[in-house]
């Protein structure tokens, strides 16, 4: 099993202890996983699928984070401040995922404090991945965060709606098809 956000981070060892203690679960497409305005209380493992984090502005549905196969998604604004939650975590494929509660997790890091560094590891990967979405959005123009994202991330591309990349982007879908076109 592949797992990005863990891959060289986290031990084998804490990597086996924390799958023993997660839940597979099959979900259809369309399921929420965490619905905003609630707690989160789960910590997501993509084994098969797609899903994303989004919340709603002005009567616009805005996604700020996609994850496919091997990657890490929560509503992480309320599962570190145990306060209801901005966004909404949905699937967007039928969808394989590992599942383990945050309060699980703390306990496993009480009975193990030694891992409680590779955690933290994770979280700053987590967090760098965020910063360098916020300098996209400050420093490049919206083809130049199109072409980045086909660059690291092409499978989105075709598995994602153009509405859920557009907004993901940051940009109208009008704007997104005309960069598209332009390339």
């Amino acid at each position: 099993m592949n797992f990005n956000h863990l891959d060289g981070i986290v031990p084998f060892d804490l990597v086996t202890k924390i799958f023993e203690l997660m839940e597979q679960r099959n979900f259809p497409k369309n399921q929420l996983l965490h619905e905003q305005g609630a707690v989160c209380k789960e910590i997501f493992l993509i084994q098969e699928g797609l899903a994303r984090t989004f919340f709603y502005k002005d009567g616009k549905d805005i996604t700020v984070h996609l994850a496919s196969e091997g990657e890490v998604i929560t509503a992480v604004d309320s599962i570190i401040s145990l306060k209801k939650s901005r966004y909404h975590v949905e699937l967007l494929e039928d969808s394989t995922v590992f599942s383990i509660s945050y309060k699980t997790l703390q306990e496993l890091l009480s009975q193990h404090p030694e891992y409680e560094k590779y955690v933290r590891l994770v979280l700053e990967r987590m967090y760098t991945e965020g910063a360098d979405r916020i300098e996209e959005f400050l420093f490049f123009s919206a083809k130049e965060r199109y072409e980045n994202l086909v660059r690291t991330r092409p499978q989105i591309i075709q598995r994602v709606n153009l509405g859920h990349i557009a907004s993901y982007l940051g940009m109208t879908q009008e704007t997104l098809s005309r960069i598209r076109k332009s390339i």
